[in-house]
């Protein structure tokens, strides 16, 4: 689940999660639009990037 919403495979590199989710946060970022409607969107969508790369870093650095 976590892998789906940064965009790479189960068996994903740290390396390949941190590029996917770097791309991602600079996509998503609410700083990035002036529009107040658009700005909420983006907030969600950045914080579940957020807590999928968390959730993925945790899960590499336990293993």
């Amino acid at each position: 689940m976590y892998s789906a919403i940064l965009g790479v495979s189960e068996s994903a590199t740290q390396e390949e999660i941190h590029s996917a989710y770097i791309a991602l946060a600079k996509k998503y970022h609410p700083d990035s639009v002036h529009d107040e409607s658009l700005r909420t969107v983006l907030t969600e969508k950045f914080k579940e990037i957020n807590t999928a790369y968390n959730r993925l870093k945790e899960t590499q650095t336990r293993n």
